[in-house]
């Protein structure tokens, strides 16, 4: 079977399509799907470099985010037949928990697909039949694809914890990534107004004709924090999502209002920082950290895209063989949106 696996941690050179990875079987529960797009994650880069304390077995298929055909299902599974067009939920989680809690919240042991479990870059996945949702015939697999892992996690980290509210104010440092593009779409049709800080003005422009009601390009601003409070009458942003980590943070302390929330779902820039705890406690800040939702707001928010009221934005499209190509964009920060990998 043909997949896109790494033997070794390091940079873009380890990575390989092979074809020689054995066929999996659909367990019971379990359903088997013929995969016909993967698209990727920042959360695949680290993955791929590694890092202290991640063991895993090799080789290790890719890729988190996916969909496909099911090619056969395993016994006791009803709800999908062969055929079946689905897209698939990234986090796995412990059945027994599950079974034990009956509260996915409770189960602290979840995995994410292509993360401490075997990938989606493959011609062929087996998964838990409940980490699968059928499409509908106008959503493509592409779409699907793009749209699984960066949904989810803006859905449950803005709405769910966070709490958008309507005439709020979302500030997203970030303009070009899949994450901060679904955090603009998800603000804007909960009613929040959207400033967004992008690296370049081209990028800016873009999030723009997304939606974004205010663009800081911070290529020609590098104050953007008090840019944000120029633009809000010194009052600053009611919520700040910020994925970027250590060189971002004192800012984002800066520019959300007093009584704000800042959204913490990632360190691009590294993870050791110093904050200024005056901040926190003088402005009354919620920090929020946040990754992965339950699977009923997979649910709901792939409802929204199979709607039409979210669309996932795709920057390249690119067959699987290609991977390190589609590895190389997503580094640079030269694309816009996804990177989607085709089989």
């Amino acid at each position: 079977m043909r997949g896109s696996v790494f033997y070794e941690h390091g940079g873009i050179d380890v990575l390989q399509v092979v074809d020689d990875l054995p066929m999996p079987a659909p367990k019971a529960g379990e359903v088997l799907v013929r995969m016909r797009a993967v698209a990727l994650n920042r959360l695949d880069l680290w993955v791929r470099v590694g890092w202290k304390g991640l063991n895993l077995p090799k080789p290790h298929i890719t890729c988190a985010d996916g969909a496909g055909v099911v090619e056969a299902v395993g016994a006791g599974v009803t709800a999908f037949a062969p055929g079946d067009r689905v897209g698939i939920n990234p986090t796995l989680i412990d059945p027994d928990c599950l079974l034990m809690t009956g509260n996915e919240a409770d189960c602290l042991n979840s995995s994410i697909l292509g993360e401490h479990a075997p990938g989606v870059a493959a011609e062929f996945v087996a998964l838990p039949a409940r980490n699968v949702i059928k499409l509908p015939d106008h959503v493509s697999f592409e779409e699907s694809a793009a749209a699984g892992l960066v949904y989810i996690t803006a859905w449950y980290s803005l709405v769910t914890r966070g709490g958008v509210r309507p005439g709020e104010t979302v500030l997203i440092i970030g303009a070009g990534g899949g994450a901060n593009l679904a955090y603009l779409q998800i603000a804007k049709t909960s009613g929040a107004r959207v400033i967004v800080v992008g690296s370049t003005a081209e990028k800016c422009a873009k999030a723009a004709a997304l939606g974004a009601d205010i663009t800081i390009d911070r290529s020609a601003d590098p104050n953007w924090s008090k840019a944000v409070y120029a633009v809000t009458a010194k009052q600053g942003a009611d919520i700040v999502v910020d994925n970027v980590g250590k060189a971002t943070l004192p800012d984002s302390l800066r520019a959300v209002k007093r009584g704000g929330r800042i959204l913490i779902v990632g360190n691009t820039s590294g993870w050791e920082t110093q904050i200024d705890t005056r901040f926190i406690f003088g402005k009354q800040i919620s920090l929020i950290g946040t990754s992965m939702g339950p699977s009923s707001d997979f649910k709901r928010v792939m409802g929204m895209v199979f709607e039409g009221t979210l669309h996932p934005v795709i920057g390249a499209t690119l067959p699987l063989a290609d991977i390190a190509e589609g590895h190389r964009l997503l580094e640079s920060g030269e694309v816009f949106g996804k990177v989607v990998l085709t089989l």
